[in-house]
């Protein structure tokens, strides 16, 4: 049987704190910041300590819970303007409390967990305007950094690259942390070279502009194969071949980010794109 003559590929994606717990109404616990010291309760020089910043968003909640599980490393430390004072196992749906208060001063929960860690990793989930400065504050403290931030510009990452070659520190930016979008990518390039027709499909919800970095990157990775795509008569009907990934619950973006932080540790430049430490 003969191949189709077109490929649709459609992408559719739809630290530890010792706090002196504080009664307040109807029971719930807080937490008081200023008598907090981080560290936590594993001494292991070998457990990667992990700052989350953004995590009272949606997606920082299934890290906070993702990195409390994964073997090796553990909550050091949480940030965001939301939840301040709150416990970050709880805000994060998880059964025990974790005793780490979301707090909104970076250099005190950097500064703090210094102190006591050789392998610490800065997970940047927040806003794209305060990245490079955030990098640049874990790295003052000697943490690497995992960027999970979309809609970082190209302008910003170079600036990013160039810091950390000169810090010698390592830094992941990862405009998808799903592995499944990369497998698509892959799938894509290696599909392309029997086709002569491709679209790309992007219908991610939440986007402020269209195409999103994930489409345009995939775009110029099939560019780059040397391939003439879409010459010829646009009206003629195409069977096509069809790559379809979709993203149901941040959940699904948790091995990516988990092993960028395993990855990180050992770098000692910015890599971008989470294809590339696959």
């Amino acid at each position: 049987m003969g191949l189709p003559s077109s490929a649709s590929l459609g992408h559719c994606a739809h630290a530890v704190l010792g706090t002196v717990p504080v009664l307040t109404g109807r029971g719930r616990r807080s937490f008081c910041p200023p008598l907090c010291s981080i560290g936590g309760s594993n001494r292991n020089p070998n457990v990667i300590k992990v700052v989350v910043n953004g995590a009272g968003s949606e997606l920082g909640k299934a890290a906070v819970a993702a990195i409390h599980k994964a073997r090796g490393m553990e909550v050091a430390g949480a940030l965001d303007s939301k939840y301040q004072g709150q416990d970050a196992g709880e805000v994060a749906g998880l059964a025990e409390s974790l005793e780490i208060p979301i707090l909104n001063d970076i250099v005190m929960v950097l500064g703090s967990l210094s102190q006591g860690t050789s392998m610490g990793v800065f997970v940047d989930l927040d806003d794209p305007a305060a990245v490079y400065e955030n990098v640049r504050q874990a790295t003052a403290f000697g943490l690497k950094s995992v960027v999970g931030v979309p809609g970082l510009g190209m302008d910003k990452v170079g600036a990013l690259s160039s810091f950390c070659e000169k810090a010698s520190t390592g830094c992941i930016v990862a405009p998808s942390l799903s592995i499944g979008a990369v497998l698509l990518q892959q799938a894509a390039a290696s599909a392309a070279f029997q086709y002569k027709h491709v679209e790309i499909i992007e219908s991610q919800e939440g986007l402020s502009e269209y195409p999103s970095q994930q489409a345009t990157q995939l775009a110029s990775s099939l560019s780059g194969l040397g391939q003439m795509y879409n010459e010829g008569d646009d009206s003629k009907e195409f069977l096509t071949l069809s790559f379809r990934h979709d993203v149901t619950d941040v959940k699904a973006l948790m091995p990516g980010l988990i092993m960028a932080i395993r990855r990180v540790v050992r770098l000692k430049s910015l890599v971008y794109g989470l294809e590339k430490i696959l």
